[in-house]
């Protein structure tokens, strides 16, 4: 489900000449599209999703531009499955003067590429960036041999997200789901079903979405540090699968069968809940007539797994420097913007709904703002909060692989195969893939 987010970018063509020196463009496909700055004052940007990330790029420029007047931003929309192709192309052939000087990247496909391709990008030492006023488990994901080489941009700190009018008949409050486990959880989920007939959350069936996200919150991963998978024997693996098989044979998690059922689940009220990061509050906000009855809250910890917390990630994205960059003007302008600016996240949160991975961006009374559908809850604030939580893991280059391999097992297992078969027969899968 992770990727989903990230696949209604696929719009149709879009050219726009933005006031203030702002140009859009867009692109898609194998042509030229490098856009090579014109002068000093100008940037150019690789980025996909005009309503999110775009609109965010719009915003930041016309922050620098208070102090820079002469600054001038060129955006090229390029869709995340063509711009990983297009790096991967322009590394491959060492054509570094066709890049950009700016690109947005998903965090768990970072260090694949940052790994693979270090070519493509600058160090961001000398930016005047203080990475310490970001999440640690974020700034993670695009740091290498202790060298950054991203800006966390959105955050993808998730979220437990409950109608409270349906606990509330079970006779519970959003405080009893609250730093809980997955034991307590599931207990309380059986009684809110027999109750009201509700699941309290759901999920596509054979997504790993949610073992992942188990597997973060206690700081584990499916690779070792070595970036060597660790599917076979991994206890913090092998709890997150009794859970969710726990879940499901319960009936407090409900298994669809695309995204598409899976976002109708809780729209329709067919389940009390989700847990997803919290990029899912525009999708559960289209339920306008549920509006002040949900609540949101952290994740359960896993029962009996070391370092186990109740916070956890699934997606977000990170701002790269290319190496063909204009590097002391993209990286004051980074600094000044997603790594400086209150003013610019104050203007995006309520116009796209892209919540700041930067910390002190929750300290701002549009962030403390009530959320009318959310309770009346400041809930922003609090997602901020989580995320400087949530325990860092080791995502490697071949995190996708290894999250594709254990959908599968899932699916597997959940059909009764045996599970250590299953979970050898994966690791033997991704270890293949990595010959």
């Amino acid at each position: 489900m992770e990727m989903n987010r990230f696949k209604r970018l696929g719009v149709g063509a879009l050219a726009l000449v933005i006031p203030a020196a702002l140009v859009l463009t867009s692109c898609s496909g194998g042509d030229n599209a490098s856009d090579t700055p014109s002068d000093d004052n100008t940037l150019t940007v690789w980025t996909w999703d005009p309503a999110f990330n775009i609109y965010a790029m719009e915003e930041a420029a016309k922050v620098y531009q208070q102090e820079h007047p002469d600054f001038e931003l060129e955006i090229v929309e390029v869709p995340w499955e063509d711009l990983q192709t297009r790096l991967t192309t322009l590394a491959q052939s060492q054509a570094f003067d066709e890049l950009p000087d700016i690109f947005l990247m998903q965090n768990n496909a970072f260090q694949k590429n940052a790994i693979n391709y270090p070519d493509l990008f600058s160090d961001l030492g000398g930016a005047g960036i203080d990475f310490s006023e970001f999440p640690e488990s974020v700034v993670e994901y695009s740091t290498l041999d202790e060298v950054n080489y991203g800006v966390p941009f959105d955050a993808g700190t998730a979220v437990t997200a409950l109608r409270t009018d349906v606990l509330d008949e079970a006779g519970y409050t959003l405080d009893d789901f609250t730093d809980i486990t997955w034991d307590s959880f599931i207990e309380k989920g059986k009684d809110v079903l027999a109750k009201t007939g509700k699941p309290l959350l759901s999920g596509q069936a054979g997504s790993s979405d949610l073992i992942v996200m188990m597997l973060q919150s206690a700081g584990a991963s499916l690779f070792d540090k070595e970036g060597n998978p660790t599917i076979v024997d991994n206890d913090a693996l092998n709890a997150a699968i009794e859970v969710y098989e726990e879940l499901v044979d319960a009936g407090v998690y409900l298994e669809v069968n695309s995204w598409d059922e899976y976002i109708g689940s809780f729209v329709n009220g067919n389940v009390a809940g989700t847990q997803q990061g919290v990029w899912i509050a525009g999708s559960i906000q289209t339920a306008e007539d549920q509006s002040g009855l949900w609540g949101i809250t952290n994740v359960p910890a896993l029962d009996g797994v070391s370092g186990a917390t109740n916070y956890t990630a699934n997606g977000g994205s990170s701002w790269a420097i290319s190496s063909n960059a204009n590097v002391e003007l993209a990286g004051d302008f980074l600094a000044a913007t997603f790594a400086g600016s209150t003013e610019l996240y104050d203007t995006i949160l309520p116009g796209s709904g892209a919540v700041a991975n930067w910390i002190p961006a929750g300290d701002s009374a549009v962030y403390a703002e009530p959320i009318e559908f959310f309770g009346g809850e400041a809930i922003f604030a609090k997602v901020v909060e989580y995320g400087s939580e949530v325990p860092s893991n080791n995502t490697g280059a071949y995190y996708y692989e290894g999250r594709d391999a254990v959908s599968a097992a899932i699916t597997q297992i959940m059909n009764g195969a045996d599970r250590d078969t299953a979970l050898a027969e994966a690791q033997a899968n991704v270890e293949f893939g990595m010959q």
